[in-house]
């Protein structure tokens, strides 16, 4: 089996440790399934499988769940199912059954059932209602750099005196690095060498619409819901600006509203929100909008190559993507939700930080950069966080600089190797 190893297999072995479910959501694709059984093969107990998308297996759950428990018996993969959310309510009571067991007979009663689904939007109250204190949630994107380079996902902290003592990514070339941007980071493209690129996310887009959207929008509305996904991609690493996707794919507010938020919870694209206080009352409050994916935002803009893309208006917006999804993934990858850690600033005064990272009580600004030699003017706006009552660290110029470089005794260039 050509299988790329995952960086979170760890937290999932944990997890399945303490808890009797574990759901794992994440864009379809990106290998949820392919990693749980390879995990089954390397755990000290087999795990069963089962998959909704099979018409015959989601009736019978929908239709007597006892007896679709009692054919597949736990410790038990249920892949895609969001299908079936009437599950949830039978999975509780096999949980609370075995639990009881495991007090009379000493049987351990986690690691039972491993849940996985592309449409989080469909399942996550579900879970989070039936499944209070008995599931552990955890969400999983495409591949990281490291994971395609076979290395170590660490969280991404970026205090510059731990920061020198991580192990870099092995080194990218330049040319290299906009080809995997433009690439993008479905486990398949790595898997695959002769595959073409555009035919894989036109069957992408294809399936995305066929099996997830298409029961919550009308089949009419299709072709302005592609319409929609090409003006958000057009606008990966900007700030949010509704009105304009309105105009471009001629829908309304609401509308737009609910689309995006379909984008989000399918993990396509992630929001990245304004550092909230209320101590400063200038901050821009909109959201910053990213894909998760580069290489389907290259897709949808319709950029034909890398070469082409590195030259473009484009380029600073997706690598910047390219970044920021980058360190979301080291902090899913470890077990952390990386909305309660990043964050950004924008003023009144435009004055903005790509990215704000608060880590044990400590904020700390980052500036991303395409190019090798960026000058002072990136760390201008560090300074507003000083208003904002907390303790600052070092600041941090993310670019394609060789080595960790100072630029004054609080701000350092750091490149991208690092993440």
């Amino acid at each position: 089996m050509n299988y790329i190893n995952r960086s979170i297999e760890k937290e999932i072995i944990k997890l399945s440790n303490s808890f009797p479910a574990i759901v794992i959501t994440g864009p379809r694709q990106v290998g949820k399934t392919t990693m749980l059984r390879f995990l089954s093969d390397n755990m000290d107990k087999k795990l069963n499988y089962v998959s909704l998308d099979n018409l015959k297996d989601r009736a019978l759950a929908i239709q007597d769940p006892e007896l679709f428990l009692e054919m597949y018996q736990s410790p038990l993969i249920i892949d895609e199912f969001q299908y079936a959310p009437n599950l949830l309510s039978y999975i509780k009571i096999e949980i609370d059954n075995k639990r009881v067991d495991s007090l009379k007979n000493n049987n351990n009663s986690n690691g039972m059932y491993f849940l996985t689904g592309s449409q989080s939007f469909l399942s996550m109250k579900e879970v989070t209602e039936s499944l209070a204190g008995r599931i552990a949630i955890v969400n999983l994107y495409g591949l990281s750099s490291r994971e395609i380079n076979k290395e170590p996902n660490n969280l991404f902290i970026p205090e510059v005196s731990r920061l020198k003592k991580e192990k870099v990514l092995v080194n990218i070339p330049y040319k290299e690095l906009w080809k995997r941007i433009f690439s993008g980071s479905f486990p398949e493209i790595y898997k695959n060498k002769n595959i073409e690129l555009e035919k894989f996310y036109d069957g992408y887009i294809k399936t995305y619409i066929e099996r997830d959207i298409r029961d919550l929008i009308n089949v009419k509305d299709e072709i302005k819901f592609m319409k929609f996904m090409i003006s958000v991609a057009a606008r990966t690493g900007q700030e949010l600006n509704l009105n304009e996707i309105c105009n471009d794919a001629e829908i309304s507010n609401p509308t737009a509203n609910e689309w995006l938020s379909i984008l989000v919870n399918t993990g396509l694209v992630f929001l990245l929100e304004p550092y909230s206080t209320n101590i400063i009352k200038r901050i821009v409050k909109r959201p910053k909008l990213y894909f998760m994916d580069t290489g389907l935002a290259c897709y949808l803009a319709k950029y034909p190559s890398s070469e082409i893309l590195e030259s473009s208006a484009f380029s600073g917006h997706i690598f910047e993507t390219y970044v920021i999804s980058e360190i979301i993934k080291s902090y899913t990858n470890n077990g952390l939700d990386p909305k309660r850690y990043l964050s950004y600033c924008r003023d009144n005064n435009k004055k903005e930080i790509d990215l704000i990272i608060e880590y044990n009580n400590i904020l700390y600004p980052i500036e991303i950069k395409k190019n090798k030699n960026p000058n002072k003017e990136c760390i201008k706006n560090f300074d507003v966080l000083k208003d904002f009552n907390k303790e600052v660290g070092n600041g941090v110029v993310l670019c394609n600089i060789d080595t960790i470089y100072p630029i004054d005794k609080n701000n350092w260039y750091v490149p991208i190797k690092y993440i």
